[in-house]
């Protein structure tokens, strides 16, 4: 299975039987919920290069909240399609390594920030 495979599962529209839209719903409503914590990251990391080009190591942390983004944009789509072919075909919903990822690379890119926030106040 090609990387492109695992990243973009086959629609999941074409297994089982539909199920309660409300659940559908939700599971978009979830998809689209990570997709602007995508795009918040991307403007997060692109402000920090362009509106603080004096901090020390602005690049760098614009470039984590990117590969953030990146990370979490490309994880979405593979979530929400994980679920809706599970809720068609009854079975439990699929783990997800998508809440773990946000949590530790949000945890780096703030650690990143304060001890590049400390070293440029130092100098």
């Amino acid at each position: 299975m090609s990387i492109i495979q695992r990243l973009l599962p086959p629609d999941p529209r074409l297994f089982g039987q539909e199920p309660d839209y409300r659940f559908t719903l939700a599971n978009e409503r979830t998809f689209l919920a990570w997709v602007r914590t995508s795009l918040a990251l991307a403007a997060g990391g692109l402000g920090v290069v362009s509106l603080l080009p004096d901090l020390l190591g602005s690049e760098l942390l614009g470039i984590l909240l990117l590969g953030l983004s990146v990370a979490t944009a490309a994880s979405a789509y593979r979530r929400w399609a994980r679920n809706e072919r599970a809720m068609r075909l009854g079975q439990p919903l699929p783990h997800s390594r998508l809440p773990q990822l946000m949590a530790a690379g949000t945890a780096f890119v703030a650690l990143v920030a304060t001890v590049l926030f400390v070293l440029d106040r130092v100098q």
